[in-house]
């Protein structure tokens, strides 16, 4: 099974990356940006502790129910900054997805072979497959085309920063193109722990 745990690490490796970024991005901007780059750095740094290969790092058994209560936390948050900001309804819907992916991580649930080297493990995970599949698959709808459009949105922004002189001395927590780049690696992601659920 050395494929899924290199998958793993990589993922946790990107997700930590973006996490990072985002804490750099806390520094400048508005305060409402200040707050859109608290929530994604959370994201990614919990995305990044999920990944982690469970066969190379157990979780404790009570892992899961810190992944509930943190990302309860962050989606109620959410819900409450979004009634001013519309961006806020997607960190609503990526709190409450890492909210489910743990409940399906939760010992018994059917997800606790979560990236597991046995064969039973696997076995399990695709006769359950990863909870509710009428949720996994409208998440990973939402995801795929969040990605897609976020994507999309990404090459205008390069060309643009690419042409456009005033752009090549702002700050590293400035640059929107970074920032978009940051959205899509995380929305990736999401898409590939939905997938290996």
């Amino acid at each position: 099974m050395h494929g899924p745990a290199m998958s793993g690490w990589l993922l946790m490796a990107l997700c930590g990356v973006t996490g990072a970024y985002c804490l750099l991005r806390m520094r400048s901007g508005t305060e409402e940006e200040r707050r859109t780059a608290r929530a994604e750095a959370v994201m990614g740094f919990g995305m990044a502790a999920m990944a982690l290969p469970a066969a190379a790092v157990p979780p404790p058994a009570w892992g899961w129910a810190v992944f509930v209560a943190l990302f309860g936390g962050a989606a109620l948050r959410a819900l409450w900054f979004a009634r001013h900001r519309g961006h806020h309804l997607h960190h609503l819907v990526g709190s409450l997805a890492m909210v489910y992916m743990a409940v399906a991580m939760a010992p018994g649930s059917g997800g606790a072979g979560h990236g597991g080297a046995s064969g039973h493990g696997m076995h399990q995970m695709a006769h359950v497959a990863g909870g509710v599949p009428l949720l996994t698959g409208l998440l990973l709808v939402y995801y795929t085309a969040y990605v897609l459009r976020s994507g999309a949105r990404l090459i205008p922004v390069a060309v643009t920063a690419g042409t456009g002189g005033e752009q090549a001395g702002a700050a590293w927590g400035a640059r929107p193109e970074l920032a978009l780049a940051c959205r899509l690696t995380m929305g990736i992601a999401m898409l590939a722990m939905l997938l290996t659920l």
